[in-house]
């Protein structure tokens, strides 16, 4: 990328992130007050809830949405984006009543019962969040992020500010976790749709029909036909541990493992989605271009630099971190995110760069990746639910992940022109500067250093690291000097 590409792309990159750090700053600044007034197997049910949403979510533009940055021209991505409206009330229609008759027996075969009554709220966050899939994807092909940062931090006060006030009223349960989630992304959903119908709206009345909507259908059949099944292959294997650990241990141990990932999840949602939010729109561009393999590099490079240390510390210290911050009861939440540790770095490395299916056009290996992830996701979590223990069940889970996801960065970074040789370098080192930081924590572990003194070293350390990389690596730093030199 040229000096102006890159700056372009920090300061995309950061207009996301500066609203998704303010929004996961909230998160994590009431996840301690919250794991105190909820209980695991609130959290549990939680769990379960956004599984469910998360499957059927998936498939509610049937991938179209994806689509909508491809096209030259803005009057195709319209229709696009009309398609995926009309797919979204459709798919809705169906989930009503599945949840209205079979609401019970669903909660029942997932040994959730409490989760019952929840249910009824399956169709309107479905509608909510595919509507909002559609829009971010129209959003990112216009390049207004900052709208995104305004729609993340208004759902991040909405729903953990209902979250708070209910559980110090007394209504801690897992129905109040999902109720201020649904009013969340209904917020949001709200904000970012009228600010586009704001600038937009001539476009979309005047450009919107019938006859351009099943044109655009037609031309980007391989979304529905083949991307969906892949998004939904994927999304459903992820959400194979909270089923199956709910179905054959317990709530509470699906509340243990919800909360070990939503850790994992505050540096995907601050680094790895905003980056990839604006890489899928770059990508298409540099494809044509000639420079993929360099942006490919570049953006592979800053995610290692950025994810190794609290991958490897959340590995080596989990439950010390998690009874710390958490509380004690939370110390096998930590064990679980110690446990998958290693796998959620090669995730974090290879999930912004996915985006290289839609770009290149190789659906079909996705949809095979996919297919293997739900299938070994699948066998290691049922082979490990026949031990009767949650551990194993995860050690199968966290080594399944990482063959498939190990083998997914290869591939994508390979189908982009990036050298097997630059991966390698990347790689080593940053663990080569990491290594001292590891180590001394590893001896201080040894030596039964108490958990808080370890907790706050290895802040120190994260804080030295950040600082020092910020200081010396250009690629970093025009990340932050991007955030504070442009509109």
């Amino acid at each position: 990328m040229s000096s102006s590409q890159s700056s372009a792309f920090a300061s995309d990159v950061l207009k996301i992130v500066s609203g998704t750090t303010i929004a996961q700053i909230i998160v994590m600044l009431s996840s301690p007050i919250l794991t105190r007034l909820y209980g695991p197997e609130a959290f549990g049910i939680l769990g379960i809830f956004s599984s469910i949403t998360a499957i059927i979510g998936v498939i509610a533009c049937l991938s179209l949405n994806y689509a909508i940055l491809l096209p030259k021209e803005d009057e195709e991505a319209v229709n696009l984006l009309g398609m995926c409206f009309i797919i979204v009330a459709i798919v809705t229609s169906l989930t009503l009543p599945i949840v209205y008759f079979g609401g019970d027996l669903i909660a029942g075969l997932l040994g959730a019962p409490d989760l019952g009554p929840c249910l009824i709220l399956v169709p309107p966050f479905v509608f909510i969040s595919g509507i909002f899939l559609a829009l971010n994807s129209w959003n990112s092909r216009t390049k207004h992020f900052g709208r995104l940062a305004v729609a993340q931090v208004t759902q991040s006060f909405a729903s953990t500010g209902i979250r708070l006030g209910s559980g110090f009223a007394g209504y801690a349960t897992g129905g109040s976790l999902i109720g201020a989630q649904v009013v969340g992304s209904l917020v949001s959903t709200g904000i970012l749709g009228g600010q586009i119908w704001r600038d937009d709206h001539v476009l979309l009345r005047r450009s919107i029909s019938w006859k351009g909507m099943l044109d655009v259908l037609k031309r980007y059949r391989k979304f529905p036909l083949i991307d969906s099944g892949s998004h939904f292959l994927n999304v459903a294997s992820w959400q194979l541990p909270v089923f199956l650990l709910a179905a054959f241990f317990s709530p509470e141990i699906a509340g243990f493992y919800t909360l070990g990932f939503m850790v994992f999840q505050m540096p995907m949602n601050l680094i790895g989605s905003s980056i990839s939010k604006v890489f899928l729109q770059r990508a298409s561009v540099a494809r044509f271009d000639g420079t993929l393999s360099i942006l490919v590099e570049n953006v592979f490079r800053v995610l290692v630099i950025v994810g190794m240390f609290p991958f490897l510390a959340m590995t080596l210290l989990g439950p010390e971190l998690f009874s710390v911050i958490f509380g004690e009861v939370w110390a096998e939440a930590g064990l679980y995110a110690q446990i998958l540790g290693l796998w959620a770095f090669v995730w974090f490395l290879a999930s912004p760069i996915s985006a290289l299916y839609a770009v290149l056009e190789k659906q079909e290996f996705g949809l095979q990746v996919h297919a293997m992830n739900f299938v070994t996701r699948l066998i290691s979590l049922g082979l490990g639910a026949l031990t009767g223990s949650p551990v194993i069940a995860l050690l199968l889970f966290a080594g399944s992940g990482l063959f498939v996801y190990g083998y997914l960065a290869i591939k994508l970074l390979s189908y982009s022109g990036v050298e097997s040789v630059q991966v390698k370098k990347h790689l080593f080192t940053c663990f080569r500067f990491v290594s001292p930081f590891i180590i001394t924590l590893i001896v201080l572990k040894i030596l039964g250093v108490e958990s808080l003194l370890l907790v706050i070293i290895a802040c120190i350390f994260g804080l030295v690291y950040y600082i020092y990389i910020v200081q010396t690596d250009s690629q970093i730093k025009s990340l932050i000097t991007g955030l504070t030199s442009h509109e």
